[in-house]
């Protein structure tokens, strides 16, 4: 009789041992994966990993070198959310692919720049140059606008951020342009006269975009990066979490004390 209560005594302790185990598991296992590109949105992300430690929140930063996949492995549920890109960008590519993508907040702007290895100023560009920009339409857009703004080229009027080279209606120095991936951009430097590249691989290049650029957006550029989530779930603790921590005034500082200039906190 003593040994059918001790049995069954064993058996509920380890149940209760399990469902508690069970329990702690599940309080430890609040993990976020996040898709980032490399510079700086990775590095400001594992910045960020220990705040958001404290709040029993594990970050895993998954790197990604296009600006393709980030999205699509969120809306797969691979990921949980990304940081990599901006508003426009996020709001062409949902509606081309039809993902259920949405902005959670803005975090910082990386001014886009005109570099060159060829010329140290623009009125230097000779004829018929060969100019590369990015190959995804609201970053193609964005450079065209850039180059409009240097005095290199014309775009029709209300032309905007979706501007493709159709749009050129004056070409004084009949420069060519080259469509190229985003990430290839800074390797084109020692082939082309002038590369716009995003600040992000401009960084990853050992380029300064402060110093190094001929041109550069404005500290007002619209292009803010932001973090993204699937619908539906930007109000989830983690992400809220997360959102809450990218707008801190530590983050602030260290995107400051970091990249002097080259990212700006846009909050």
């Amino acid at each position: 009789m003593k040994k059918s209560y001790l049995s069954i005594f064993l058996v509920v302790l380890c149940l209760a041992l399990t469902a508690c185990g069970g329990q702690a598991k599940k309080e430890e296992g609040k993990t976020l994966k996040v898709a980032a590109t490399a510079v700086p949105h990775a590095e400001i992300l594992n910045f960020v990993k220990p705040l958001l430690a404290k709040e029993k929140i594990n970050l895993t930063v998954v790197e990604m070198a296009d600006y393709v996949r980030p999205n699509v492995a969120v809306a797969d549920k691979e990921l949980d959310a990304n940081f990599f890109q901006h508003t426009p960008y996020l709001e062409k590519f949902t509606k081309d692919r039809k993902l259920d993508l949405v902005k959670v907040n803005g975090v910082h702007v990386e001014p886009m720049g005109i570099y060159s290895k060829k010329v140290k100023d623009l009125k230097d560009i000779p004829a018929e140059a060969t100019i590369s920009i990015p190959n995804d339409p609201t970053n193609g857009g964005r450079a065209l606008l850039l180059l409009e703004k240097a005095g290199i080229i014309k775009l029709k009027d209300k032309a905007g951020i979706t501007a493709t080279v159709q749009d050129i209606v004056a070409n004084p120095k009949n420069v060519k342009i080259k469509e190229i991936e985003a990430p290839q951009l800074p390797r084109t430097l020692d082939d082309v006269t002038l590369a716009v590249i995003n600040t992000n691989y401009a960084l990853d290049a050992k380029l300064n975009p402060t110093k190094d650029a001929l041109v550069i957006e404005d500290k007002n550029s619209p292009y803010v990066n932001i973090l993204v989530c699937r619908k539906g779930e930007e109000n989830r603790p983690e992400i809220q979490a997360l959102a809450k921590i990218l707008n801190s005034p530590e983050v602030k500082k260290f995107i400051e004390e970091k990249y002097k200039g080259a990212v700006v906190a846009a909050f």
